[in-house]
């Protein structure tokens, strides 16, 4: 009996390139190719990006594999499935018709699937004596096995690529720990350099950083952090050269610094009793704000949900951040950096109380491309709270909400 195969599509459905691509893959499909298909299924599932079909897509297709009734697919045996509508949106976990015919359209225009349909548009199978299965109209599965060795290059060329962009984010994160680790040292131990400026070209690249990152993205990027780290490194080595220089020449008793103090840079405006309301730079060395000697927790947000909020100041916490404690210390070293005044740092741990105070200077680090004057904003919040106008919550809320995260789940 002569059987034809169907080329066309059924009805309104114009014939495309995309459906002569995939009858020319079915045609190259040998009769000694052989392929688990479920195996082959995780590879186009890896290489769709690289396939353009869409993860819907591929629950449809799964839901076609199911109908073939071996595990194995095979060039020499029946491949065209060829469920109702009804049938396959069961097993397409209930899909609405018109969204299941979208789907089943992008498996075809991928070249995944080749549809063979009959004179009126149904899916079924004529059989022969015995039940062999003669003429089947549905959709045909052998470009999935006729492109299977592509689909694992596409799926090996896509592994590399995650492996690459894992490695450059391993990287970044390493430079942005090192560099944010080393500044806060150098503020720390009163080290002679422009940290304010080293510290601004650090935000800058930090903010360039992309949510969702690609490999091509990151690499510059890389590149600058890398160099940053070179010259913050190179300025801690050269302090501590000139240190050993200095005191093997004298051998005399080594200078010690007291590890507690820290060089500060004024980039705020003064408050109007200060310089008569004109800020000038100050480069001296000061003695931090004295701590509150009784720290009690806020009411209303853990200190986890603080660090969800505002996680760029774990960067400068040189054991970490387990305590509120830890938050008001690694605060102290962050507003030296973000050039707030000892003075701005005091009238707000007053105003605000020690901790609150600490997560306003952790939520002004996490907006900083955002926040030209750090201190004035700082002092702006103070006054504010001594209005009872400002309190945390709601600049924590906004900070969840800007990183996409809900404050129930935050807390949970």
């Amino acid at each position: 009996m002569d059987t034809h195969i169907s080329t066309t599509p059924f009805g309104r459905r114009s014939l495309s390139f995309a459906m002569i691509s995939g009858q020319v893959s079915a045609k190259e499909c040998t009769a000694d190719a052989r392929a688990d298909k479920w195996r082959l299924f995780r590879t186009v599932c890896e290489s769709k990006s690289m396939l353009g079909v869409t993860d819907r897509a591929l629950a449809v297709l799964n839901a076609l594999l199911s109908f073939h009734p071996d595990t194995e697919i095979a060039g020499d045996g029946n491949l065209v499935v060829f469920p109702s509508n009804q049938q396959l949106s069961l097993r397409a976990h209930g899909m609405a018709p018109a969204t299941l015919r979208r789907h089943l359209s992008v498996l075809v225009e991928c070249g995944l699937v080749v549809r063979r349909d009959s004179p009126n548009g149904k899916r079924f199978a004529r059989k022969g004596q015995g039940g062999v299965i003669e003429q089947a109209y549905g959709f045909d599965l052998s470009p999935l096995l006729a492109r299977a060795g592509e689909f694992e290059h596409l799926a090996d060329c896509v592994r590399a690529e995650r492996r690459e962009l894992q490695l450059i984010k391993e990287r970044v994160t390493l430079y942005r720990r090192d560099i944010a680790k080393m500044i806060a040292f150098g503020l720390e131990e009163g080290i002679a350099a422009d940290w304010e400026g080293l510290h601004a070209q650090y935000r800058a690249v930090v903010s360039l950083i992309p949510r969702t990152s690609t490999r091509d993205e990151l690499a510059p990027l890389t590149e600058q952090l890398r160099g940053l780290a070179t010259r913050v490194h190179k300025t801690l080595e050269s302090h501590v050269k000139s240190e050993e220089s200095s005191a093997s020449e004298s051998q005399t008793e080594r200078h010690k610094q007291n590890s507690n103090t820290q060089s500060h840079i004024e980039l705020e405006p003064a408050s109007k009793k200060e310089l008569g309301g004109i800020a000038e730079p100050n480069f001296e060395r000061v003695e931090p704000a004295e701590q509150p000697q009784a720290i009690k927790p806020p009411t209303g947000y853990p200190l986890g949900l603080v660090l969800r909020a505002c996680p760029d100041i774990a960067d400068y916490a040189r054991d970490g951040i387990s305590g509120w404690a830890e938050l008001i210390a690694t605060a102290n070293v962050v507003r030296g950096a973000l050039g707030v005044s000892p003075d701005a740092w005091s009238q707000a741990c007053e105003t605000l109380g020690a901790i609150d105070a600490a997560i306003v200077v952790a939520a002004i680090l996490q907006r900083s491309d955002q926040i030209g004057s750090p201190g004035g904003y700082l002092r702006s919040l103070t006054d504010k709270a001594r209005n009872g106008q400002f309190s945390v919550g709601p600049l924590l809320m906004a900070l969840l909400r800007a990183r996409g995260r809900s404050p129930d789940a935050a807390t949970g």
